[in-house]
């Protein structure tokens, strides 16, 4: 398995890094400045570790497509790779608009599929400011995560299981990735999220691990929501994790189908429409951008 110590032969790596309500991520050029695929588990961590590296939830590479405004690829701050990101696919629109590389409307080719995107709102200096995502139709049959109890075509609705002293009810959710949400009635603190989300993220029911989310609901179209997501940890905002809560709060008569849902990095509008499919909108938000060189 490549080592750290083999990044040598492809850096310096120029980045641009970019975040949606604090989830951030450092985007890379695949087309200008590829890196060997064996590589980018290696990459990913050393370049988002926030002592030794610049520090974010991950990378994203994006690069050209035949068939779509550009591919993107998601790799945590572990090295592991995701699905999608709803926060990293709104810097994506930005990092390509902003650049003059694609218009309002783009699709993006990600591992959960195409995803549609389109800037909603410019700044005075007409650079991307709010993006809406089609976040696709989200899937409730367990075999979807996949979650190993159970059948695989039935849903998973307030699933009991304790972990850490802690006696949870999770609603399963895969937005093209995988999500469980547990319902509280006052949201819990970082470090006991942390705590049960380590856990639940590497609970054997989850052959693929998962994402891990609290919600307290505070009316049927507002949702306060905290994240433990598979491969970064605690982060500020999870686009697919929040369209998760929405979903799970729907199929359980908690939320209606359109809430605002504020998450520690700021707020989310979220649909889940008529046509089945969840719509968020968000804010995407340029921090700076570099080279990454090991010296």
């Amino acid at each position: 398995m490549p080592a750290e110590a083999d990044l040598a032969a492809v850096l310096p790596v120029p980045f641009v890094k970019l975040h949606g309500l604090g989830n951030s991520y450092l985007y890379i050029d695949g087309d200008a400045h590829p890196v060997p695929e064996s590589l980018l588990p290696a990459l990913a961590r050393r370049m988002s570790d926030p002592n030794f590296g610049v520090g974010a939830d991950g990378i994203i590479v994006v690069a050209g497509h035949p068939t779509h405004t550009a591919a993107m690829r998601i790799f945590n701050r572990d090295g592991s790779e995701a699905e999608m990101c709803g926060n990293g696919i709104r810097g994506v629109a930005k990092y390509l608009f902003d650049r003059g590389r694609a218009g309002r409307e783009q699709r993006i080719h990600t591992r959960a599929g195409t995803i549609g995107i389109r800037v909603v709102d410019v700044d005075p200096a007409g650079r991307a400011r709010t993006v809406a995502v089609d976040m696709g139709e989200p899937r409730l049959e367990r075999g979807s995560l996949p979650l190993a109890v159970g059948a695989p075509d039935e849903p998973a609705r307030d699933l009991p299981l304790e972990v850490a002293g802690e006696r949870l009810a999770l609603t399963a959710v895969s937005m093209g990735n995988p999500h469980v949400v547990h319902f509280v009635p006052a949201l819990w603190d970082a470090e006991r999220t942390a705590r049960v989300g380590r856990l639940v993220e590497h609970h054997p029911w989850f052959p693929a691990r998962t994402n891990f989310h609290v919600a307290e609901v505070v009316t049927p179209e507002h949702v306060r929501i905290r994240h433990w997501e598979r491969g970064s940890g605690l982060t500020l905002a999870c686009g697919t994790g929040a369209s998760a809560v929405l979903v799970a709060g729907a199929v359980t008569g908690r939320l209606a189908r359109r809430v605002r849902a504020d998450v520690p990095g700021g707020t989310l509008e979220l649909e889940w429409a008529a046509d089945g499919r969840v719509r968020m909108t968000g804010p995407a938000e340029e921090i700076c951008a570099g080279t990454f060189a090991l010296r």
